[in-house]
């Protein structure tokens, strides 16, 4: 295929990806804006009041930038392993794997879908967020990195999920004994610094924990990792992930039932 045609490829599928789920939005993006909202009046006010301040920033700011990131998190996670599931379960897929279209790009296009959902996901959470938090962005390039690379990141565990599921019973397995683990004990709503040294060394094992202390970072300019150490592990995972997920279509894993 020649530049041009990768091109219009590209622009194909990550155009159908995004009409896919921005014309349900009041079905894909609504909820997680009332589900943030939700978490911020029952934890950041009415538990968080009680609680004071966490490395000297008041609690209900100092779980913002968690929970945002969850947004993305989950949105970009949710938007790839549906949709590659649905063209694998329909065998369109299939019409792309046997195109003259290379596999690194079909796999970029499901994931600039993924990012595409988890950027408006995140920019309608941050606006529901500033109605409850002092906004102030200490490090607004540091933000927007951590956020493209995380939904880049969960984009491709989607996709991933996608592959290996046989129903769609498969494609719910991961988010719930996976994905929500991980999450919540990532440190959206504490510091690991309070938790003891087994535990905190323990917590050191989930990849999460980077990603939501370097958003902190980006927004508050306090972390419990150090942002270096956090950047290098979400790059390797991203790396790791995407070169995996091109291996996979190239040998047709998972597509042939």
């Amino acid at each position: 295929m020649t530049l041009l045609q990768q091109w219009v490829a590209l622009k194909t599928i990550v155009v159908k990806e995004f009409m896919r789920f921005i014309r349900i939005w009041i079905q894909t993006v609504i909820p997680a804006a009332i589900m943030t909202m939700l978490y911020f009046v029952i934890i950041g006010k009415l538990i968080g009041s009680r609680l004071g301040t966490m490395h000297g920033i008041p609690y209900v700011d100092y779980i913002a930038p968690g929970l945002v990131l969850m947004a993305i998190i989950n949105n970009s996670y949710g938007n790839v392993v549906a949709s590659f599931f649905s063209a694998k379960f329909q065998r369109h897929i299939e019409e792309m794997l046997i195109s003259p279209m290379p596999n690194y790009l079909i796999v970029l296009g499901f994931v600039i879908g993924g990012l595409l959902r988890g950027s408006v996901v995140g920019l309608v959470t941050g606006v529901v967020a500033a109605f409850f938090v002092n906004v102030h962005i200490y490090h607004f390039l540091i933000v927007v990195l951590v956020a493209t690379l995380t939904s880049v990141l969960f984009s491709l565990g989607g996709l991933l999920n996608a592959v290996f599921a046989k129903t769609f019973d498969d494609i719910s397995i991961v988010p719930t004994f996976v994905l929500t683990p991980l999450t919540y004990l990532g440190g959206i709503f504490y510091s690991v610094d309070i938790l003891s040294d087994f535990w905190r060394t323990l917590s050191l094992a989930n990849p999460v924990l980077y990603m939501i202390n370097a958003m902190r970072y980006g927004m508050l300019g306090v972390s419990d990792i150090n942002i270096s150490i956090a950047f290098t592990i979400i790059i390797v995972f991203v790396i790791g992930l995407y070169g995996y997920a091109v291996y996979l279509l190239r040998y047709g894993v998972g597509m042939r039932q």
